[in-house]
Formats: C-alpha cells, structure tokens, sequence
C-alpha cells in the first residue's frame, strides 16, 4: 500500500482545461463541464450526500466513470458551500498488465491525496469462477470488501462511486430479468454492516455525457481485463438493449429513471410496501371526512341527464 500523498492546496484552482485551445472547442469543452457540474451538485443536494467535514473517498478504477467523479468532486470541493477532505483510492487487483504506474502519476500531477491498495482478487476470481461464467459479482464482492476495510482505517466517512444513470437503470432491469425484483442502485446507501455511506455523485448523468468528457480530458484509461474479455454477460445485454431503444425513442432511459425517483408504492403489488389489508378501514375513516362529490350524490336517471348535457356542450 502506497504512503497517502499529501492533500491538494483548496485554493489552487484545479478544473481541468481541454487540450484543444481553440475558442469553438474551449467553449464546448465548458459548457459540457457545466452541464457536468450541474447534474452532480443537484444529486449532492438533493441526497445529501456530502456534509461538512466529511472526508470523501473517491474509489478510481482507472476508467472514465471514476476519472470523471474525481474531476467533478475536486470542481465542486472549491466553491461547495461546505468543506470536506478527499482521498482517491485505487484497488490494485494484481490483473496481468496492470499499468500500476499510471494512476499514480496521474493523482501526483492533480496533487490529490490518495492510496493504492494491493490486494491479489484477480487470482482468487480466476480459481472461484468457472470459465465462461461472469466474474463481476465475486470480483465486485471482493473489490469492496478491501474498501470497506480501507475506510473503516481511515477515517473515513463516506465511500463515492462512480455509477452513473445508465448503470442505474441498467441494474433496475437486471434484477427485473434475473432476480424478479424491482431495485436497482440508490443514489446513497447505507451498507449492510451499517458502518458506511456509500454515495453515487453522478446518479443523474448520462453516461453518454461522460464519454465525451473522459475523451475531452484524454483520462489515461486502464482498461479490466477481467469484465472487459467478457461480451456476453447479462448486463451488456441489457445495455444493448436500452441503447436500441434510446435511439428508436429518445429520452426513454431519462424517462424510466424518472421513474424510479417517483415511486407510487399503492399501484404495485408489494405487501411490504404497502398496507393493501388496512384499505378497509381507510375507506369508512377518509369517507367520513371527504363531502360526496357530484356523481356519487346522483339519482336514478341522473347519468344519463348528465351524459346528455355533456353531449351538448352544456356546462
């Protein structure tokens, strides 16, 4: 485990600039980080996610999702109207070929505090997991785990990552197809051993948006050998299939996120979420209370009076 580098000086200023300089692509470039901004502070807000003197632990993979979260914390952390600490923290899952130089010269040249931890689960999923059988549910098992025990070291108080919208309403469907449940991941969370708030900044973002920030920013990606050598696992099926429906509607996946943000548990069916039994009694309580409206108060013949005059036109 790498000596934690020292924390990043607030008053520098550190938004990143794009690398094209031209007026037309400088413009874009800030408009797309504004956009950014945006999004993520309203999920800050609206969840609560961060307080003051929070100490933040942004987990970075090495991929466009976390580069970008670390980018918009930092952002964010200058002009916030609270003050809180951040320490990016990378798992180094000894996978062949892991570029272990790059994220930590990538961090030292933003001067951002961070931690490297070593910890071989690339051996343990390659001798748990059968060949051909998806590995991100041990590997995101172990993968926290490790976290989870980092920040409880730590001090920490708050656990970031980087999902995104599109990994939201990916995951509502995966256990809609495959665990018949309907769930997928909350904004902000408090683990099962209730020890720590884990806390997903970029809930509102399209993933698409990121893309093109991470491509912007030329973020040195370090792509998973492990998740990345396997095309047909569930979910990039699921992906597939969200992105041919997102281009034949547009707007669909915002909608269905919207969706989850507006549950209305009395019109689904779940007995833990709703008192369908206590419904009796609720009708003769609110009846009591509620004046009999119009058409509940009409006599025999009234309906089709009524019908007529609507008929009519008249009012």
């Amino acid at each position: 485990m790498t000596d934690p580098q020292p924390l990043r000086d607030p008053s520098t200023p550190n938004d990143p600039a794009p690398l094209n300089n031209t007026s037309s692509v400088s413009n874009t470039f800030k408009k797309l980080q504004a956009q950014l901004r945006g999004s993520v502070g309203k999920a800050l807000a609206d969840y609560s996610m961060i307080a003051h003197g929070d100490h933040v632990m942004v987990c970075l993979s090495g991929g466009k999702d976390s580069y970008t979260l670390l980018d918009m914390l930092l952002s964010l952390q200058r002009s916030a109207p609270v003050s809180f600490e951040i320490t990016a923290v990378n798992l180094d899952q000894k996978q062949p070929g892991f570029p272990e130089g790059v994220l930590p010269a990538y961090l030292e040249s933003l001067g951002v505090r961070h931690r490297i931890i070593e910890q071989n689960t690339y051996a343990v999923v390659k001798r748990v997991i059968p060949e051909g059988k998806t590995m991100c549910g041990l590997c995101s098992r172990l993968r926290r785990g490790a976290l989870y025990r980092y920040a409880a070291e730590n001090g920490i108080t708050k656990i970031a990552l980087g999902h995104h919208r599109d990994d939201i309403v990916e995951t509502l469907f995966l256990n809609m197809f495959f665990g018949g449940k309907l769930k997928a991941m909350p904004p902000k969370l408090l683990s099962e051993d209730r020890r720590h708030i884990v806390i997903r900044p970029l809930a509102y973002v399209p993933e698409r948006l990121i893309a093109r920030y991470a491509t912007a920013r030329a973020f040195p990606i370090i792509p998973c050998t492990l998740c990345g050598s396997q095309p047909n696992m569930q979910r990039m099926a699921v992906k597939s299939m969200l992105a041919k429906w997102e281009q034949e509607f547009p707007g669909r996946i915002e909608a269905i996120f919207s969706s989850i943000c507006n549950v209305s548990g009395s019109q689904l069916a779940d007995l833990k979420l709703f008192d369908f039994a206590g419904l009796e009694g609720r009708r003769h309580i609110e009846a009591s209370r509620t004046e009999v409206g119009p058409i509940e108060a009409m006599n025999d013949g009234d309906e089709e009076r009524l019908a007529e005059e609507l008929a009519m036109g008249l009012p």
